[in-house]
């Protein structure tokens, strides 16, 4: 039986309420359980019980090496379903200082973000199947920067990302 998708993340953070702030402000999370330490939270339009849980190991963690001196993630992504909510996110992403980069990737157009522990995620928005041309999907292994003011133009403002790719049609 094939994963289907990914239900939750749970990540490790100095301090839990710092950390839900930085998600409620930056992305709409919104807190669904909570006890001593540790936090459930739920993106906005989610069936999930949670999508992220945070627990809280205190000030002395020291910053993951991963990916400097150590296996481990890189990043989280979360999809968005508009390009003009992209747009939104980006301007909170900058207005917090947590974002650290923006790539279009031809299929998918994504912004990168760091929490205040300084784990990385990644904020997307997915060509939808009908709009993938051969041209678009050659053009995966071709990183740029993202223009999102061209892409809006390209695809449309509201034009529903994912629809027929990691969502169903």
């Amino acid at each position: 039986m094939p994963v289907q998708r990914l239900n939750h993340a749970v990540l490790y953070v100095r301090d839990v309420e710092r950390s839900v702030a930085f998600y409620r402000e930056a992305l709409g999370f919104e807190v669904v359980m909570g006890m001593r330490g540790a936090a459930f939270l739920q993106a906005a339009g989610s069936s999930n019980d949670h999508d992220l849980g945070l627990f809280e190991i205190g000030d002395q963690a020291a910053p993951s090496p991963a990916g400097r001196t150590s296996v481990g993630l890189y990043h989280l992504a979360w999809e968005v379903d508009t390009l003009e909510e992209l747009e939104r996110v980006e301007a909170k992403l900058i207005e917090l200082g947590a974002l650290v980069g923006a790539s279009d990737h031809s299929t998918t157009k994504a912004l990168y973000a760091k929490d205040p522990d300084g784990l990385e995620f990644e904020v997307s928005w997915l060509v939808p199947a009908a709009l993938l041309t051969e041209e678009i999907l050659a053009g995966r292994s071709n990183i740029r920067r993202l223009d999102l003011p061209a892409e809006k133009e390209r695809f449309g403002a509201q034009t529903r990302g994912g629809v027929g790719v990691s969502v169903p049609v």
